[in-house]
């Protein structure tokens, strides 16, 4: 047997000749025609049946767990006409007149008619293997860390409360009540045909790979395929050794018996793909839901691996998820450039050598990318080719699951980057053409092409894509025990226009209308559902751009679910602002766009993430302070204007973002230091159709990496940078002001270039102004007392000036200013943020 490296693992890979079988022929489930069940829809357009083989579920409480199983033929007495379709395309309009709404959406069809799938009660065995089931899915289940509280997912509301939250939605209540309907009618089928979400949701237990006591059982829907075989190293990559048969819905199957010596037909760590004869030709394909694959050494292509480790090489998580934080801290971080060194880190050395770094920072929440395996790797990790396995790039499995686990231990939440909203469309390694079909996860034609992007956009109508995706998002939360998701490109799902070359000016009817997908925003309904239902305390943050209303209003009051909305206005204002002197920003109009927000709708915040630090663009210090980085960054040095400016800017651009932005703040790492340059993925020279060549970086990891030596020595001005942002996240972490019932902002002074506002019990001063300082400036506030700073982003450890004494105390007045009942006056030096607590709370 032949091994290769994986990022700290080795894998066997069997060699041609080198499989010994015995113990048990291997058989396909059912001998079907290899032909496709169709049916006509209202518009007369053939389209593919749906897989799911309504009856064969587990029903809770039931007696057996079978879903996708044709071992023995079935009965349907139904007629054929009645069988649900794949996928049915929605009706476009041209109109987008917002008198027109209810129409429209009338037009808009879920395209999901589970209602009219036949009722199958016969349930039956999987595999013809006949024996005793082993937790349903024929694997151990593992015994949890403490006695688990019943979960489930609450039925649907009225959806109404929305109204009452915002009486402005009443001109688009034929809209929202048609989006709730659909909601409730596919709640409605699930529970019929599947025996509900949560049963719905575990897709991952029947098909893919799945392991009994007598043996493996795969299962890949793909109805488009005419014939299909298992192939892999354990076959030799023989054809027509193991093929495989298909059942009505479109689900090819087969079994492999264990071998004479009970162990699996399939080594743990050998390669496997799907051999399928399409309507565009003879295909090898990963399996759609295959949990781990791998580029081996000098070769392009992916491959699907086989992962079953023994039991003493799985990972045990040893401490339990911590409970959701009041207010979210999030470190946005990239596993692969996490390391100060030029190459690709690994999931072991983030664990030892990053999370540690994150906790001591003060932030409470890792949130981390380019988890989905994608294959080509400058695409961040958006591009996701295999949406079960994790990256491979970075090392194996159980070498994630401990990164997580030792994450709990510290307390810290880990959220996901998951990518929901497009796929690769990559066809060697990835979902696009699978079954041979264009239409097969996707959309046919230009809805189902993403022109900018260059990927596929799912079909989220199609009964088996929700079973997929939904299965997916339960996946990564049960298995790896993931704290929740940041759903990437959420603006893109919601409307047929994907948000490009669109202004939303805050109309509703931009939000309700005929470029909504409405089959898009029901499924972002059904996927929090279940979070909320089966993990109470994941977190769910969607990225959408829009403002869409309803975004963070729960599913049974009518919204869309999400927890937390990304405040993405606020570093477009920045950078906005950045390109300007700071001599004309206006207050009022950064007052303005950080609280720019819809009440009860909470936002993550933040002043820059990944997108501001890819090559093209710049990150908030590289605008600030450009090429004086290079030089005058050494606290051996004398500084430089531009970099004193920078250096303060930077530090009060954070603090005011998370004072007044949202109940969440995130950042991406490095940029709490002011990480210089910008990120540039390893790639070569790439060539376009129309001839040009868009030259490479020599495949340098150069700048695809964090230099966080730099932030950390002592003699660079970065470590004053890093010092302000820890010392920020714990004050958060203290007072909990982004969460605090009481916020007030009692001065936006345009000529001072005063910014002075109120969150909990602290008054935040910001003088922006770059030369002028004020003596005696008074400053209103609700409560009286004595007050005393507890950050100062002039003070020396942060690289400023300390022209301000932090012993000295700070007595109310009844002298009412600013629409405020009392006051005390300070001194605000330029360019200088200062935040007061009353005395004795700074002490707590």
């Amino acid at each position: 047997m032949a091994s290769f490296a994986v990022s700290g693992a080795r894998l066997g890979v069997v060699r041609p000749g080198g499989s010994a079988r015995s113990g048990g022929e291997r058989r396909s489930a059912v001998d079907l025609p290899s032909v496709l069940f169709r049916r006509k829809d209202a518009f007369s357009r053939t389209v593919l049946s749906c897989a799911g083989a309504p009856g064969k579920v587990l029903v809770p409480g039931g007696g057996s767990d079978d879903l996708l199983s044709s071992a023995e033929p079935v009965v349907d007495t139904q007629p054929e006409e009645l069988q649900i379709p794949e996928a049915e395309l929605t009706v476009e309009k041209t109109s987008s007149s917002p008198t027109q709404t209810t129409s429209a959406v009338a037009e808009a069809s879920s395209g999901v008619e589970a209602e009219e799938r036949p009722e199958l009660s016969e349930v039956i065995g999987v595999g013809g293997t006949g024996g005793t089931k082993i937790d349903g899915a024929g694997i151990k289940a593992k015994a949890p860390l403490v006695e688990e509280k019943p979960r489930v997912i609450p039925p649907p509301g009225d959806g109404q409360r929305i109204y009452e939250i915002d009486p402005m939605l009443e001109g688009f209540r034929g809209h929202l009540d048609y989006r709730y309907s659909e909601y409730k009618r596919l709640r409605a089928a699930i529970d019929q045909h599947e025996g509900g979400l949560d049963a719905f949701s575990r897709g991952y237990e029947k098909l893919g790979f799945t392991r009994s006591a007598e043996g493996i059982t795969y299962r890949e829907w793909a109805p488009g395929a005419y014939s299909a075989a298992l192939v892999g190293d354990f076959n030799n990559w023989n054809p027509n050794a193991d093929a495989m048969a298909r059942n009505e819905y479109g689900v090819w199957e087969i079994f492999l018996p264990n071998n004479a010596d009970g162990s699996p037909a399939i080594p743990h760590g050998s390669r496997v793909k799907i051999r399928m004869d399409t309507p565009s030709g003879v295909k090898d394909s990963i399996p759609a839901w295959i949990k781990f694959s791998v580029q081996a050494p000098g070769e392009i292509p992916y491959n699907g691996i086989y992962y079953d480790p023994p039991e003493e090489e799985k990972y045990v998580f040893k401490h339990p998820q911590p409970k959701r934080p009041k207010s979210l801290r999030i470190y946005e971080s990239h596993v692969g450039m996490s390391s100060p060194e030029p190459k690709i880190n690994t999931y072991a050395n983030f664990r030892d050598e990053v999370l540690p770094r994150i906790k001591k920072l003060g932030y409470n929440a890792v949130q981390i990318m380019a988890i989905q395996e994608h294959s080509y790797y400058a695409s961040f990790g958006y591009h996701v080719t295999n949406f079960f396995a994790p990256s491979s790039r970075f090392g194996t499995p159980e070498d994630l699951k401990s990164l997580i686990d030792k994450a709990h231990e510290l307390g810290l939440l880990v959220l996901m980057d998951i990518v929901h909203s497009h796929s690769s469309n990559n066809t060697l390694d990835g979902l696009n053409g699978f079954d041979g079909t264009d239409t097969h996860y996707f959309h046919g034609g230009p809805r189902g092409h993403h022109w900018m992007w260059d990927s596929r956009l799912f079909n989220y109508g199609s009964w088996e894509v929700l079973r997929f995706l939904l299965s997916n998002a339960r996946w990564w939360l049960e298995e790896y025990k993931f704290d929740g998701f940041r759903f990437d490109g959420v603006t893109s799902m919601m409307y047929t226009h994907h948000g490009l070359q669109v202004t939303f000016t805050g109309n509703y009817g931009e939000y309700f209308g005929f470029a909504t997908d409405v089959d898009a925003v029901v499924y972002l309904m059904l996927v929090n559902d279940l979070i909320r239902g089966l993990y109470p305390e994941a977190v769910s943050i969607g990225e959408d751009v829009s403002g869409m209303p309803t975004f963070c209003i729960p599913v049974q009051d009518g919204g869309v679910g999400f927890d937390y909305r990304l405040h993405m206005a606020v570093p477009d204002k920045w950078i906005e602002l950045l390109k300007q002197s700071d001599e004309y920003w206006e207050m009022g109009d950064i007052v303005h766009t950080l609280t720019n927000r819809r009440w009860l709708e909470k936002c993550v915040t933040y002043c820059e993430s990944h997108d501001q630090a890819l090559v093209g663009d710049k990150t908030i210090a590289f605008w600030l302070m450009d090429k004086d980085m290079y030089d005058f960054m050494a606290l051996d040095r004398p500084s430089t204007p531009r970099i004193d400016r920078g250096i303060a800017l930077h530090k009060m651009i954070r603090l005011v973002t998370m004072g007044l932005g949202g109940e969440g703040y995130l950042n991406f790492m490095g940029n709490e230091f002011g990480h210089p340059e910008w990120i540039d993925f390893p790639r070569g020279p790439q060539s376009l159709p129309n001839g040009s060549v868009i030259p490479g970086n020599n495949n340098s990891f150069d700048k695809c990496r964090r230099r966080f030596d730099l932030g950390d020595a002592d003699y660079l001005r970065y470590r004053g940078m890093q010092e302000f942002d820890q010392a920020m996240q714990h004050l958060e972490g203290k007072y909990e002001f982004m969460t605090s019932d009481h916020s007030y902002v009692s001065r936006k002074h345009e000529e001072d270039k005063v910014i002075i506002f109120e969150r909990g019990d602290l008054v935040f001063v910001f003088n922006f102004h770059w030369s002028n300082s004020y003596f005696d400036y008074r400053v209103g506030c609700f409560k009286p007392g004595k007050y005393k700073i507890v950050l100062d982003s002039d003070d020396g450890l942060f690289g400023g000036f300390s022209r301000l004494d932090h012993d000295a105390e700070y007595f109310t007045a009844d002298w009412p200013h600013d629409n405020r009942p009392c006051s005390f006056s300070v001194y605000a030096p330029s360019r200088t943020a200062v935040v007061y607590a009353p005395a004795g709370a700074e002490d707590e």
